[in-house]
């Protein structure tokens, strides 16, 4: 018969390691050998029962004194633990339950609820001032009837016959049995026989509530707000989840946003793109604004009044309004109108400008026969 193992070499231990020491090696070992994470793994299942043995010896204050003094020998007449019962691997398979899925006497976590999300419409003026807003959505509440537990008055669960109340069953893996989440409880330890009318045994129903909303001023879209406890309730004793607020910010017929900045087209006339003017602007606050424009202001030109743009969230200043000006050309021209522009028409061409002279010049020069022929 071969002879055993030295424990502390099985656990990669020390012979001077702490009892603490000693539970983190075997944990870890445990866990790399557990027959879970190796199915059919023969080697792997005969580390294991060297794990659980060598732990058992040296955890044991009295029998890992014996075993440093004489060894195996020491030993005998000890009680060992017997590495091949299923009840005693079953005792250390549940050590490691919450790991892999096994249910280990039912379950007393409580679900938390569950996060919902929701879309809120805003107009550009609504996003730029900020404003105060009720929405209602429908989200889980404990039954009223049941209170959450999902039996029907004056009755209530009852220990699960599949797994006896424990929460998980036992499964034949080799000579090993491996503890699963029973599929009649789902890990709970306890069935209802009995279900709320009401909640139909789910403990919960779907509720409208309304739910008042603060929008901040300068938000955009595809920006959120998170609003804590306002989405579906937990299980008793366990807390709501959140509700997700994304703003969407509705296009606006006027001005088109960049960023914090806004922007505006405006038309103006020949004679103010020609001699300046001054411009009253409308502003996403409602009010209007001065816009200066000089003299020779070119169409398509982008003027800027600072500060009437979109507040920034990012603390910083508020954004700019720009303001590209559009020169109308009239399609048509009274008597008098017409007079005038003939009269600036034959002023252009006795006092040209530098810049129309030197097209002027061009344009001649490649219509001029060529000298060289």
């Amino acid at each position: 018969m071969a002879s055993k193992r030295d424990y502390y070499e099985i656990l990669g231990v020390e012979k001077t390691a702490t009892l603490d020491e000693i539970n983190k090696a075997y944990r870890k070992l445990a866990l790399q050998y557990h027959p879970d994470r190796n199915p059919g793994d023969k080697e792997a299942e005969t580390r294991f029962k060297e794990i659980a043995e060598a732990h058992e010896i040296l955890k044991d204050q009295e029998k890992r004194a014996r075993y440093d003094r004489y060894g195996h020998a020491g030993l005998e007449g000890v009680e060992m633990p017997d590495v091949s019962n299923a009840d005693f691997f079953s005792q250390i398979l549940r050590e490691f339950s919450g790991i892999f899925g096994g249910g280990g006497g039912g379950r007393s976590d409580r679900r938390a609820g569950a996060d919902l999300q929701c879309e809120l419409e805003l107009t550009l003026e609504e996003a730029a001032r900020g404003v105060q807003r009720e929405i209602t959505i429908r989200r889980a509440t404990r039954c009223r009837s049941c209170g959450g537990d999902g039996c029907a008055p004056g009755s209530k669960r009852q220990v699960c016959r599949n797994c006896g109340g424990r929460g998980a069953t036992l499964q034949s893996a080799g000579f090993f049995r491996i503890q699963r989440e029973c599929q009649v409880c789902r890990g709970q330890g306890q069935v209802i026989t009995n279900p709320c009318k009401e909640c139909k045994g789910q403990g919960r129903t779907m509720m409208a509530a309304n739910v008042t909303i603060n929008v901040p001023a300068g938000v955009d879209n595809n920006n959120y707000m998170d609003l804590a406890g306002e989405g579906d309730e937990g299980d008793p004793g366990a807390p709501p989840g959140d509700l997700r607020v994304v703003f969407r910010v509705r296009k606006h017929d006027y001005f088109e946003r960049h960023g914090d900045d806004l922007v505006c087209q405006v038309p103006i006339t020949v004679a103010q793109a020609v001699l300046g003017a001054e411009l009253e602007i409308p502003t996403v606050d409602g009010d209007l604004a001065t816009l200066t424009l000089p003299p020779g202001t070119q169409s398509h030109e982008v003027l800027t009044i600072p500060g009437k743009g979109m507040p920034s969230l990012r603390g910083r200043r508020r954004g700019n309004l720009l303001v590209q000006v559009l020169v109308d050309i009239p399609r048509t021209l009274s008597n008098r109108q017409q007079e005038l522009y003939r009269e600036l028409a034959q002023l252009d061409e006795a006092h040209v400008t530098p810049k129309r002279k030197s097209w002027l010049e061009r344009l001649k020069a490649f219509f001029a026969p060529d000298s060289s022929k």
